[in-house]
């Protein structure tokens, strides 16, 4: 990847292109580097395989043919070569895991034959869909085992990526990242030092400090404070041995709301409806009706409260992109995160997320320029063999 580009990652979720209506063809790709597609799933022995195969690769949008001679390559992962192929910048990694499909992952990786089998089906994957990299999302290692075993898989599947690399006459590397937590308990286990090894980029799941599980109505992405905080983390993924220009702060596009409220701070008594989920809003139906939107200097944090319906929802807004643009800059980070796509404004819209992570982080001269990969001769799709041609 290009030393000085900002990486502007976001989370594309199969499931988006259902009731959520968001599609491919929805994605601002002048704003988008690298592309996270949620998720591929484990079977027991180690193979990896698509969550979703209708959405994935079967779906017909417009456009495409009903009258195959050979095997084409629809769905999702069609959209996303046709962007790749307009955009050269855009690059597409398949995430495999997540918090519902993480379940296979320790006992998986705990065996050197589910460990191979899970590496070859994965790298399968990456040449049939014609893809740029692979991007784990373990949640999470609970021991010392599972964390000796994350850097075995880690490991395995670099080398057999930089193999298939070096088959292919790749003049640069296919990615591997990982999704990884922002939690002290969580990351406490990691063994990320070695990690650093193998790993090109470090997804920080920045999000979720506070929920339905909480005792008290919180922020859930703030950048400072003294418990949960985007910083504590950074700064302890940095001491203990990864490289800060592997770092990339992940932000939601999404609230959460607590209701019977008095406001941050307090106890609560329930958490709504939300958008699709109890407790949690699309960000682009933010702020609540009837809410007014504040923003807290000291940790860098946004959320709505309204008096009349008593209800806090904590996200972040675009003045707490900006910081958190700031500080990624500021701090030589290598970039911003989002989960997922379709929370989010359009990019012509002033509140949109991505639209400010774009301009914060520089705009088109300061974002990753790297290529994506265009050539898969071994695919099973002809239309992924000929380039979408």
């Amino acid at each position: 990847m290009s030393e000085s580009g900002k990486v502007i990652a976001a989370y594309f979720a199969s499931w988006s292109i259902y009731a959520r209506a968001y599609n491919v063809i929805d994605i601002d790709s002048d704003k988008v580097t690298h592309i996270l597609y949620a998720f591929a799933n484990i079977k027991p022995d180690g193979e990896v395989f698509l969550g979703d195969s209708w959405a994935d690769t079967d779906k017909h949008f417009e456009g495409d043919s009903w009258n195959d001679e050979k095997k084409n390559l629809y769905g999702n992962f069609k959209q996303l070569g046709l962007l790749k192929k307009k955009k050269k910048h855009f690059k597409v990694s398949l995430s495999i895991g997540g918090w519902s499909w993480s379940t296979n992952f320790p006992s998986v990786a705990s065996k050197s034959d589910s460990r191979k089998k899970f590496v070859t089906s994965s790298i399968e994957l990456l040449k049939d869909l014609g893809l740029d990299g692979l991007d784990i999302d373990w949640e999470y290692p609970q021991n010392e085992g599972d964390a000796k075993n994350y850097v075995k898989l880690l490991k395995e599947l670099r080398e057999a990526l930089d193999e298939y690399s070096e088959s292919q006459n790749h003049s640069h590397k296919l990615l591997l990242t990982a999704a990884l937590p922002c939690g002290e308990e969580q990351y406490k286990k990691m063994k990320l030092k070695d990690m650093n090894k193998y790993l090109d980029l470090f997804y920080l799941m920045a999000y979720d400090f506070s929920g339905s599980w909480s005792s008290k109505a919180s922020h859930q992405s703030n950048l400072y404070g003294s418990d949960l905080s985007t910083h504590k983390a950074v700064d302890y993924y940095i001491n203990k041995g990864v490289d800060e220009d592997k770092i990339v702060i992940g932000m939601p596009m999404y609230g959460r709301a607590f209701q019977n409220t008095n406001g941050f701070g307090s106890s609560y008594n329930g958490v709504g409806e939300g958008t699709w989920e109890q407790g949690v809003y699309d960000y682009k139906k933010l702020p609540r009706q009837n809410a007014t939107e504040h923003f807290d200097e000291k940790a860098i944090a946004s959320y709505s409260y309204s008096a009349s319906d008593r209800e806090f929802v904590t996200y972040d807004n675009p003045q707490v992109i900006i910081h958190k643009t700031d500080y990624v800059k500021h701090n030589n980070l290598r970039g911003v995160m989002f989960w997922e796509l379709s929370g989010d404004f359009p990019t012509s819209h002033e509140r949109s997320l991505l639209s400010a992570a774009y301009h914060g982080l520089g705009g088109k001269d300061a974002i990753d320029q790297t290529p994506n990969h265009r050539s898969f001769p071994d695919s099973i799709y002809e239309n992924v063999r000929n380039g979408f041609e």
